[in-house]
Formats: structure tokens, sequence, C-alpha cells
């Protein structure tokens, strides 16, 4: 720690010196993206495949928006307010009526527009928990999630296990009821439950009859019920996996509550980052059909997360444009099938493990850890953790990939994997986690190997 940092630190709250403690176990990203790779400007840099961004569609966007939207003097004053203009959430509430087939037509009173997702999920918490009380979590989760919760909410994050149990499954839900019970015997009291839903960071979508199981839960506790669905258009056709068998995506609003779940408790999160590839535009929209209290406790705290009225102007011409926007999700899913048979191809490969069944979202939940503890076996014995051993040899060899560790990984070596990349950039990437883990050294040793065996076959 510098010297100048144990002066100043001192000067801080209490909370505020906690995070500027220098900590190991947090992630390296902000010095990932201050210094990325570029074949030519930067050819020293870390190539991230650990960020959840989709490039894939950069050019068809950057297209569209640089000839289509015209920012008009309005975008310069206040607009309608901090839930966002009329305009967009009168396009998110046609769109998402459009897409998900919700029972209850979304309205444009629905919708809170907010600078992203993870403002969308910390307003969740501050509004349905009191400071101490528990929002669930399933493992293993998008990392984020702990601070979007956690951080400024004081809310505690009940993190739920599932051992061997499939967390998609109907099976898994009895491990959320555990945990509820568990907390009220510690005296917390559960308020909500996050769902994911396509899953990040295992990119699978969970079952109706799971949905509704997870509804029948929260209405047994009365606690709310939140569904982050900001994968929803982000499915795509996986090529390679049959056990398990992908499952289609069903969001929330297209399941009848009646006799389920008091509608009050049921909420969505959607937003512009992934099946746009706009991280950049900071927009997220929050949907709750059945819960005015709700929503007239967000206008006050809203204006902390007011969004900028040119991203509002860019995104509701997008959402207003049909035929632009099916184009565009069309060719997004195709090209996300394609990277992922290309990934999983490269993986098969390399022997590396991979969790099946995937069929959403941008990434693959890889098992570094067991392929490089094969190689070792040939070599050394590991008594350093694995992940974190795994994590600073990629480190080392100037790759990314998001450390399970910060996912609530149940098991260590696990890394989530993003191929919403060009292929040459995932080319470089992949080419590098091999080296890192001296995977490339395994494979030519197991083909000389093999070499040497047949050549002794055929001198019987």
């Amino acid at each position: 720690m510098s010297t100048k940092l144990l002066e100043t630190i001192s000067t801080l709250s209490e909370r505020a010196q906690e995070l500027a403690q220098p900590d190991e176990s947090r992630s390296p990203i902000w010095d990932i993206y201050n210094n990325q790779w570029h074949p030519a400007s930067n050819p020293g840099g870390y190539v991230s495949i650990g960020v959840a961004e989709n490039t894939l569609m950069r050019d068809e966007l950057c297209d569209y928006i640089n000839s289509t939207p015209k920012v008009t003097g309005e975008a310069f004053t206040y607009g309608d307010g901090p839930t966002g203009t009329k305009r967009l959430r009168k396009a998110v509430a046609r769109f998402l009526n459009r897409k998900l087939d919700p029972v209850v037509p979304v309205d444009f009173e629905h919708v809170v527009v907010t600078n992203g997702v993870s403002t969308a999920i910390e307003h969740t918490s501050w509004t349905f928990c009191n400071p101490g009380d528990g929002f669930l979590l399933g493992q293993p989760y998008y990392g984020s999630f702990i601070a979007d919760m956690n951080l400024r909410p004081n809310v505690e994050v009940i993190k739920v296990p599932f051992q061997d149990v499939d967390p998609m499954s109907l099976a898994g839900v009895a491990n959320y009821e555990k945990a509820i019970l568990s907390a009220r015997e510690r005296g917390v009291a559960v308020k909500a439950l996050m769902l994911c839903s396509p899953h990040n960071p295992l990119g699978r979508c969970y079952s109706r009859e799971t949905i509704i199981e997870y509804l029948q839960l929260c209405e047994k506790y009365q606690i709310h019920f939140v569904s982050d669905e900001i994968y929803a258009l982000s499915v795509w056709k996986n090529q390679h996996d049959t056990n398990p068998p992908p499952v289609d995506f069903t969001s929330v609003l297209s399941i009848p509550l009646d006799g389920i779940i008091n509608p009050s408790l049921v909420h969505v999160l959607y937003g512009m980052s992934k099946d746009f590839g706009a991280n950049g535009l900071r927009l997220g929209y929050i949907i709750s059909q059945h819960n005015p209290a709700f929503l007239k406790a967000l206008i006050e705290i809203c204006i902390y997360s007011y969004s900028s009225s040119v991203s509002e102007i860019i995104a509701a011409d997008i959402l207003e444009n049909d035929e632009w926007v099916d184009r565009f999700i069309a060719t997004n899913q195709a090209r996300l099938s394609e990277n992922h048979s290309f990934v999983v191809q490269f993986l098969k490969r390399h022997n590396i493990p991979y969790s099946h069944g995937s069929n959403a979202a941008f990434f693959l939940w890889a098992d570094l850890g067991q392929a490089y503890s094969r190689r070792q076996i040939m070599k050394e014995n590991a008594n350093e953790d694995l992940t974190k051993r795994v994590m600073n040899l990629l480190l080392q060899n100037k790759v990314f990939l998001a450390s399970g560790a910060n996912f609530g990984a149940e098991r260590p070596g696990v890394f989530r994997m993003v191929f919403s990349q060009p292929k040459p950039y995932l080319e470089e990437a992949l080419k590098r986690v091999v080296e890192a883990l001296g995977l490339d050294t395994a494979i030519s040793d197991a083909v000389q190997k093999a070499e040497m065996l047949e050549l002794g076959k055929s001198k019987l």
C-alpha cells in the first residue's frame, strides 16, 4: 500500500475505508479495462473474454445510430422526469409486448427507466428490503449482484448453494426454501428473491414449471420475485449439447399469475446492454405491473439514476423500428450460435470440460481447473488454491476470464468464458488460455505418446 494511500484512507468514512483497502480477492477488471490488447496499438495488453459484452453486432448498431436518430433540443433538458421519457417508456412497453408475450399487456406506466440494470437491481434491493433484511440469490451468480444488492442498500445477500442439485431444476427450488428458513433462525427476514433468467453465468433457461415453483415459493413466504431478463432475446440454437437438452426461454410476464402468487410481488428487469450489444448506452428498465406503491417510491430515488436523454432518444428510435429490430435480433442469435459452436469445438479439442445445456446469453462455464490439474499431474503438485493459481497463470499470459470465485462457484477452477467477440479475437484469447495452462504442450505430449504407441504396435 502506498504511503499516500495510507495517509488519506483515514480521512474517509468507515464504509469507504473498507473499499479503499487493497484486496487481492477482488476482480482485476478495472486494470484490464485500462490495458486492453490491440494487435497494432497495444500488442502487450490483455485479451479479455471475461466481460459480458457482445460486439458481434457493433457495426450494424453503429450504422443505424449514425444514420437514423436525430437529437432535438429536448435532449438537453430534464425531459419527462427521472423515470424516463414517455416516448421511451411507450417504446419499451410495445417492444416487450411483441417479444415476451405478456399475459397482461405492458403499459408505459408500468415501466421505469434507469441508467443501467445494475441500478435497477439496487433500486429493488433498496425498496423491498430494510437494512439487514435478506435478498435470495442462487449460486453461481452474476458477480456484481452482490454489490448491487448490498453495497449501498446494506441488505444481506443470502447465497443459496446447490451441491449436486442442478440449480436450474425443479429440485433446486427446495434449496431456496431451506435458505429462507435458515435465515429466519438467524433473525434475518427474507424480503426478495432474484432469478437471473436466462442465467448468468450458466447460459441456460429455467423451464416454465420451475419458474412457477419459484412464484409459489415467494407467495408462500410473501417475498418479492424479481426476474432479471436482460438476456431474454439472446437465445440461440445449441448445435452440440443434448444432455441436458437446452430449455426454451419463458418470461415470467407470460405466465398467468392467478392462483399462483399475488401479482404485486412480481417484477421484471430488462435493458439495452445485452440483447442489443449496447452496454455503453446505460439504459435499464424496471417493469412492475401490479404494484403502484413500488412505482411511486421509485420516482423519488430515480433522481440518482437519471438516464441520458441522448441515450433515451437512441433507444426509443431503435425499439420503434420493428423491421430493423427483428432482423437485428435474428442475426445476433445466429452469430451467437455460430460462436458458441466455435468455442465448444475448441474446448473439446483441448479436452476442457464445460457445463452443457446452454442456449442463451454469451458465455460458457468452463472448468479450466480440471484441465490444468490433469496437466499438473505430469509435472508438479500445486499447493496453491486452484482457482487462484489458474487465474494468476491466465493474467501472466495477458488473457482475462471471469473467475468462478467471484461468481459464487461451488467448485474450484471454473471460469466464465465470453464468446461474443469476433473470431480472430477469440482465437487469440483461446490460444493464450491453452498456453497459460500448458495445454498446448500437453496435447503435443499426448500426440507423441499416441504415435509411439502406434509405432510399437506396428513392430509386434
